[in-house]
């Protein structure tokens, strides 16, 4: 009874939502594979920055960040500062 219940949480927490459909769509395929591994951990997609090296993926779990850069390499504890 409790796995149902669990499950439903899972499903609540996957809710389609088109904005975040739009920024998995402009992820590189490295960074695809990246994120998909972070959001067993319960990060979610937030944005996507683009500069001269490239665009970097930034996640976010209970305020923690996470940046994936383009070709896929994860930083759990990256150096940036997200304005609220």
């Amino acid at each position: 009874m409790q796995a149902l219940h669990a499950r439903e949480v899972l499903l609540e927490r996957r809710q389609y939502r088109p904005e975040q459909a739009a920024l998995w769509d402009k992820l590189t395929l490295a960074q695809k594979f990246a994120a998909s591994s972070l959001t067993q951990f319960g990060y979610d997609l937030t944005f996507i920055r683009n500069s001269n090296r490239g665009s970097v993926a930034v996640l976010l779990c209970n305020g923690n960040a996470a940046t994936i850069s383009g070709d896929g390499e994860i930083d759990t504890s990256p150096d940036i500062i997200i304005r609220h």
